[in-house]
């Protein structure tokens, strides 16, 4: 396992493959600063970014680990290995999120609608 990110490797693969770090950006929908982060070695890659990768590559996510440093997990099996069904979910979580902002915005008018009511009875 690398010590540290192994850009020449991650390079070598990208140009193998034909694709560049702006592709890895747009896979992992990050900014192109963030990937130079990672080539850095300043920003680790998560599980679902390492399957991504593997994918991209054509590479096993356990050989984008060995390259991409000693704190890098290998993703389970168990995980999501599918970046499609994890956006979806991410999708789902995010129309959850909404419904539960929706739901604390009118909590508070109504608890702001007792208050008024109150202080206008003393």
């Amino acid at each position: 396992m690398a010590l540290f990110f192994d850009q020449d490797w991650f390079d070598q693969q990208l140009r193998r493959v034909e694709r560049t770090r702006e592709d890895v950006a747009t896979l992992l929908r990050l900014s192109s600063i963030q990937v130079s982060e990672i080539w850095k070695d300043q920003r680790e890659l998560m599980p679902h970014e390492v399957s991504a990768l593997a994918q991209l590559l054509n590479v096993t996510p356990a050989e984008v680990a060995d390259h991409a440093g000693v704190s890098t997990p290998i993703p389970s099996d168990e995980g999501v290995a599918d970046l499609g069904v994890l956006l979806d979910r991410l999708e789902e979580m995010n129309g959850r999120l909404a419904r539960v902002e929706r739901a604390l915005v009118d909590l508070k008018s109504l608890v702001l609608e007792q208050r008024a009511a109150k202080s206008k009875e003393n």
